[in-house]
């Protein structure tokens, strides 16, 4: 059992939310320290070939193995996730207003499922607050992206407005930013995934300057509603597609009780669900797909990969296999891509199509 495994029973005795916020302090203190270079050698992996690398909407990632947006909400540790091992790191949900997010509790662990349940609400300090710590930097040496949410208070109708002062405020200091209409704990948000909607959200942001500006899908949608996604998506020159968010559907099997809370499902419930969105977006389209959805190892994450995401995000596999689950898939897609005679990630991206 690695330390993280002997640490593990102690961190679940303690409330889902403080064990995370804890877990971002501990981070921020070291990530400006020498501590940073001692984790850096610990879990990122030495790939001197460019194996890992993968270039999608104009972004070059050491790897393919992100954080997914949620982790990170006020931008405060994009350089200690880094140090973890990452090729990327997704920062938000911000909003243009501040707010505390729903009440506690909102963080739920399902530990037989390897899951979360969560109904935080877009909790965080808002984009200006969150634009001055990025602007501020610094920034680590791998990709850093934004995610855009939109903010309680605002009326649907003035959504556009909302997105594009978030990103005036933040997307400055990024390499790209994602349109989150998916979260499923915000009133209202997902319906704005419809083409509509959607179209006037991209335009905004686009005519803000926006750019590489990607949208975040929702894995509860229907096929057609994907499909209409897609192509605004395309006739409004996106970069990528985030496939996907966490599901308000609960599958059957599911056997711890906070499977019964309300909010949005995370982990390996949602995996395969997750990779076979990820195989309908790229069936359908030439943009890049980030995958998101229940990835916890190299098994998941190459899946993922083969079924047309150029890179994944993972965020509840951090909570239950540790510090270490970066480093881990990526020697095992290095064993994978050997297995199969791929020279590259890149390589094997869309092999399963």
């Amino acid at each position: 059992m690695n330390g993280y495994g002997l640490l593990k029973p102690a961190l679940f005795a303690l409330p889902p939310e403080f064990t995370h916020e804890t877990t971002v302090s501990l981070l921020e203190r070291v990530q400006h320290t020498p501590v940073r270079r001692l984790l850096r050698r610990r879990y990122a992996v030495d790939d001197p070939d460019d194996r890992l690398v993968v270039e999608a909407f104009g972004t070059r990632f050491p790897n393919p193995v992100g954080v997914a947006a949620g982790f990170d909400k006020n931008a405060r540790v994009p350089r200690g996730l880094a140090a973890l091992g990452f090729g990327h790191v997704e920062v938000g949900g911000v909003t243009a207003e501040a707010q505390p997010g729903n009440p506690r509790p909102r963080l739920f662990r399902l530990p037989e499922d390897g899951a979360l349940v969560n109904r935080l609400g877009f909790n965080n300090e808002g984009a200006d607050a969150v634009g001055s710590r990025l602007d501020a930097g610094p920034l680590p040496d791998v990709p850093v992206g934004v995610n855009l949410g939109l903010s309680k208070s605002t009326d649907l109708a003035d959504a556009p407005a909302d997105y594009r002062y978030t990103y005036e405020r933040v997307g400055e200091a990024v390499d790209y930013a994602v349109v989150n209409v998916s979260s499923p704990n915000t009133p209202g948000l997902r319906s704005l995934q419809h083409r509509e909607s959607l179209a006037a959200i991209l335009s905004t942001l686009r005519d803000a300057g926006a750019d590489p500006l990607l949208v975040k899908l929702s894995p509860d949608l229907p096929e057609p509603a994907v499909e209409e996604a897609i192509e605004v998506a395309e006739a409004h020159g996106l970069a990528g597609i985030v496939a996907t968010n966490t599901s308000t559907d609960r599958p059957d099997g599911l056997r711890n009780q906070n499977a019964a809370e309300s909010g949005g499902l995370s982990g390996a419930p949602i995996e395969d669900r997750a990779t076979g969105a990820v195989r309908f977006v790229a069936e359908r389209t030439d943009l890049p797909v980030v995958g998101v959805g229940g990835v916890a190892d190299a098994a998941g994450a190459y899946a993922k990969i083969r079924a047309g995401a150029s890179v994944v995000q993972l965020y509840t596999a951090l909570v239950y296999e540790g510090p270490r689950v970066a480093r881990a898939i990526n020697e095992g897609l290095l064993d994978r891509l050997d297995r199969d005679g791929f020279d590259d990630v890149a390589d094997a991206v869309g092999a399963d199509l």
